[in-house]
């Protein structure tokens, strides 16, 4: 489907210090992203005012009644008041057909995914170039968009049995494994002691941590085999591994071949 089936209308973040209200009880107009990432706020939900914290995501269809009320509240400490959410106001054929295709969840608990983040904020800067924004690329952004927090909603509830806690520990793997990181810091990213955290880990998914960050640090270290650019010792480097002996050594029980013939085949192909 075409990407000009797809309309932003506006988009961005904002903050607020102040008391706030939005009303739409009569309806929206269009679909409503919106993405609480700092502080707290109160909206509007399937007919009842609920509680928004950071990581609460909100979809909104056309016709569904909105209400967002950011104020001072007792337990706030000197009336400070600090809500920060990344709003998306669009419409069109294409999210019209994706909306339809499976039910929303009208407030969703996602983790905080910095790519997720950077893919909105990308959107966003295309937005702000007016008279010069691609809207092609705006449309692809905004489908590439619908898509990841129609994932990030899916995982909020468990996935085959496996509780979002853990889902959240292998998205963090998966952002932190070409780095230096502990299984202290993966613990301590979903609040857990790493006693609980290795045992959840090992219960949902059927294998460690490590032997997950491996296979995450070896499927970047392919990748980047494609650009010849590279020496085998730096993508071993880029990918995690301390030292090119042993990401040898693992890639060559992965894959029955040692990292310099795999990459002379894959040229050849």
């Amino acid at each position: 489907m075409d990407t000009v089936e797809t309309e932003i209308l506006t988009c961005g973040y904002s903050f607020h210090m102040d008391n706030f209200n939005f009303s739409a009880k009569n309806g929206l107009n269009t679909y409503l992203f919106r993405l609480q990432t700092e502080g707290s706020c109160e909206a509007l939900v399937e007919g009842h005012i609920r509680l928004i914290e950071a990581g609460d995501l909100l979809l909104y269809k056309p016709g569904d009644p909105y209400e967002l009320r950011i104020e001072e509240h007792p337990d706030q400490l000197h009336g400070k008041i600090a809500s920060g959410d990344y709003y998306l106001f669009c419409k069109g054929a294409w999210v019209d057909a994706w909306w339809n295709r499976s039910p929303k969840a009208a407030c969703n608990r996602i983790d905080l995914d910095a790519r997720l983040i950077s893919l909105w904020r990308q959107l966003i800067l295309e937005k702000r170039r007016m008279e010069e924004e691609n809207r092609e690329l705006s449309g692809y952004l905004l489908q590439a968009l619908c898509l990841y927090v129609e994932r990030a909603a899916t995982e909020t509830v468990s996935l085959q049995g496996r509780p979002f806690t853990g889902t959240r520990m292998k998205r963090f793997i998966e952002a932190h494994a070409t780095v230096t990181f502990k299984i202290e810091d993966v613990a301590a990213h979903v609040g857990l002691s790493v006693s609980r955290a290795v045992h959840l880990f090992k219960e949902c998914f059927g294998k460690t941590m490590v032997q997950y960050a491996l296979e995450v640090r070896l499927t970047s270290a392919v990748e980047r085999m494609h650009d010849s650019s590279m020496s085998l010792e730096q993508i071993a480097l880029s990918c995690g591994f301390g030292s090119y002996p042993y990401f040898h050594r693992a890639f060559k029980v992965r894959f029955g071949l040692s990292p310099k013939l795999f990459r002379q085949k894959a040229q050849q192909n």
